[in-house]
């Protein structure tokens, strides 16, 4: 890949000036071949084989970053879904499975591994009810864990008993870590139409479709895409939307550049490149800034599905020239804790549940690291999974639910995590009930569209 001059002079200025930086090397790792019918030799397999291959992850990431002089923040691993893994398993919970990613996390030296995962969109298994059951206990014992559930697809239609189940799931989470104000949950997300390659938390997952092992990047550069909108002259919307395909373009390239290279170097197949614009809680790394710069007051007022929609269009169009192999999930990402502009919208009464829901149709994830206030029923979280993932479903797009009922702590209250789950201001719910519309379980038909062979 040819460089020229100009464009490591642009490469500084993004990363010194506005927060461009690689969000994420996430290694997948199949754990198939370990499967035993005895808890503890399947914990030992487990534990070799991750620390096995991710031995030298961290210190190659280290080098390539020092090679290239662009920041890698995270360093991750995701693993074949563990209620896979263990479904032969005779053992009651999986709790010490996850004590054992854990532990691998932490010996390799990496920032979270994701996987402690089942795929229930059609139905639920022996093994997939016995994780969903381990996942409050596993998410409170464990610092680096990560878990999702897959409740719904385009194919399938809507798994509401899973649905169902999963509020009661996220309760109990967000009780079990109530010390830390129910930080369990931000490690816990609800998917409908989950890819098989995402590297980000907490949803990353290894697939069954995917290699032995494998790199998958996820690029980061919400900083960028805002200066770039901020300095063009009084431009219209199509000349916004071709500024940040350009710039989607470069950022894609530095990624490429930089997981070709871990993965030589570590002798394993490269997989994709996730074109994310994730934001973090500095100020100017914000999607929501992004959405201002185009003309709105602020994040949330009419006009704001339009400009995420505009947006997350055209990070795709330029990511998809500059690799033939984006992937996961890629587009724009709007987690409100984690996003310093999404904060300030929600504090200033322009931001609601209501419209991150109509914002979820549009960009590439759903409703991400939102606290809800702690007396919120397991129904009305099960409720609000079912509406985000209809809108997967109809779509057929990806979504997700990352709720947080923080526990004690009422609308107006926030939540502090620090880090890059940063701070979330306690959302308002409806005060109505959707408990027997939840109660009616069974599984909502998969739309006409699905028949598409």
């Amino acid at each position: 890949m040819l460089i020229h001059p100009e464009e490591i002079l642009e490469t500084i200025h993004m990363i010194k000036a506005e927060n461009f930086d690689i969000r994420t090397v996430t290694m997948g790792i199949n754990l198939r071949d370990c499967c035993h019918s005895d808890i503890d030799v399947l914990n030992k397999n487990i534990y070799n084989k991750i620390t096995g291959y991710a031995k030298e992850l961290v210190r190659t990431t280290e080098e390539v970053q020092n090679l290239y002089g662009i920041p890698i923040t995270n360093k991750r691993i995701a693993v074949t879904p563990i209620a896979i893994v263990a479904e032969s398993c005779d053992t009651e919970d999986y709790v010490s499975i996850a004590k054992t990613l854990d532990r691998a996390a932490e010996d390799v030296g990496i920032d979270f591994i994701g996987g402690f995962s089942a795929l229930v969109h059609k139905g639920i298994t022996p093994g997939d009810m016995k994780l969903i059951n381990s996942i409050p206990q596993a998410l409170a014992s464990t610092k680096k864990v990560c878990s999702s559930i897959n409740v719904a697809t385009t194919k399938a239609g809507i798994n509401m008993d899973a649905v169902a189940m999963m509020g009661h799931i996220v309760k109990k989470t967000a009780e079990a870590t109530k010390d830390a104000d129910g930080i369990g949950c931000a490690k816990l997300v609800i998917f409908a139409n989950a890819p098989e390659d995402n590297p980000f938390m907490a949803g990353a997952f290894h697939g069954i479709g995917e290699p032995n092992c494998v790199i998958n990047v996820g690029v980061s550069g919400p900083g960028v895409v805002n200066s770039t909108v901020r300095e063009l002259k009084d431009p219209d919307l199509g000349e916004i939307s071709e500024a940040i395909k350009k710039t989607a373009f470069k950022i894609t390239r530095m990624g490429e550049m930089v997981g070709r290279e871990v993965s030589r170097r570590l002798n394993v197949d490269f997989g994709v490149l996730d074109l994310s614009l994730a934001p973090t809680p500095e100020i100017g790394d914000s999607v929501a800034a992004i959405l201002e710069a185009m003309g709105l007051e602020t994040c949330g007022t009419h006009g704001t599905t339009a400009a995420l929609a505009l947006l997350n269009d055209a990070v795709k169009k330029g990511g998809s020239m500059a690799s033939s192999y984006v992937g996961g999930l890629s587009g724009a990402f709007i987690p409100v804790s984690e996003d310093a502009g999404m904060i300030r919208a929600v504090e200033l009464g322009a931001l609601s549940l209501d419209k991150l829901e109509a914002m979820t149709s549009v960009c590439s994830v759903g409703l991400d690291m939102i606290a809800i206030p702690g007396d919120t029923s397991a129904a009305t979280i099960s409720a609000i999974i079912a509406d985000e993932m209809a809108i997967g479903m109809i779509n057929k797009k990806t979504t997700a639910v990352r709720l947080i009922p923080a526990p004690g702590k009422k609308v107006g209250d926030s939540v502090e995590y620090g880090g890059l789950l940063g701070r979330a201001p306690v959302m308002k719910v409806s005060e109505f009930s959707s408990e027997k519309f939840i109660a009616r379980g069974g599984r909502i038909p998969a739309p006409i569209q699905a028949l598409t062979n």
